[in-house]
């Protein structure tokens, strides 16, 4: 194991900020891996269509996994790895978050249920594979280099990434965001939480930098998500603790002071209090799942 999880964008593959591939009847194994990466964490949206086969990966120290024709993403900065695909058909693509709309992101992003595969039936199967096709058959140096290009492939990737929200929320029974003031300010919220968490555990802070009253903001996030502000602060320090201690050599006290907590009991405590063991606890635990 390592004192650090490696983090991968697509610069050394492409300038444009999107790679799209074609599987075809693939077979793998964890010798075999698709990206050769191991447990790694990429900087870029990932979207993965099965159209048939089986593949197993995990994602945030959870196994999970798809058969037949189904739809998973990945967001940026969640841990993966590659476990297992058997013969496999279907399209992956890769995309940097801000080519993707705003309405895309939202339903991703601001998602209070755990990302599983999702299963698509021969209606949303024909679109998925008749849209993936096109945006393949796009993505040409001539079509991304000029101005012009880049719009039909952008709308393209959005178009793409559209219907894999609308099933997405299908199947968890959601509706796709408003953009009423509440809900622009619970997106950027939870936005900076992902960028700041490591040195931001207020929500006043967050409440000034959106320039907003603190009253205000915990008043809208608890209206729209059914939370406090301060558990998302809270959620979003736990998860990458758990990957740090499932992912790396780090002890608990250099976790702390990565999270940027100076007591390090301060954060043993928080993380007992909230997950109901200590954290060496969960490495262990998830060590020997392994």
């Amino acid at each position: 194991m390592k004192q650090s999880i490696p983090t991968y964008d697509l610069t050394g593959i492409t300038q444009h900020g999107i790679l799209i591939e074609r599987i075809e009847k693939r077979t793998m194994s964890t010798e075999d891996n698709l990206f050769d990466k191991g447990i790694h964490r990429d900087s870029h949206y990932i979207f993965t269509f099965l159209e048939s086969g089986r593949a197993k990966m995990m994602v945030d120290f959870k196994t999970i996994e798809a058969h037949g024709s189904a739809v998973f993403f990945l967001l940026p900065g969640q841990v993966h790895e590659g476990i297992l695909m058997e013969d496999v058909s279907g399209w992956f693509i890769a995309v940097k978050a801000d080519l993707l709309s705003d309405t895309v992101r939202s339903v991703f992003e601001e998602s209070l249920v755990d990302v599983e595969p999702v299963s698509v039936d021969d209606n949303w199967l024909e679109k998925l594979s008749s849209c993936a096709g096109i945006l393949k058959r796009s993505c040409t140096e001539e079509m991304l280099s000029s101005k012009e290009g880049f719009l039909v492939v952008r709308s393209l990737i959005n178009a793409f990434t559209g219907m894999y929200a609308m099933v997405f929320l299908s199947e968890n029974n959601c509706e796709i965001s408003s953009d009423s003031r509440a809900v622009q300010l619970t997106r950027k919220f939870r936005v900076l939480i992902r960028k700041e968490f490591k040195t931001m555990k207020s929500p006043s802070v967050y409440a000034g930098l959106l320039n907003i009253s603190p009253g205000y903001l915990s008043e809208v996030i608890r209206e729209v998500t059914g939370k406090s502000a301060q558990h998302w602060i809270h959620q979003e320090i736990l998860i990458e603790a758990k990957r740090l201690l499932s992912f790396t050599q780090l002890t608990v006290k250099e976790i702390a002071y990565e999270l940027g907590y100076s007591d390090h009991t301060y954060f043993s405590r928080l993380f007992s209090r909230t997950e109901g063991f200590p954290p060496s606890e969960f490495r262990d635990k998830n060590r020997r799942k392994k």
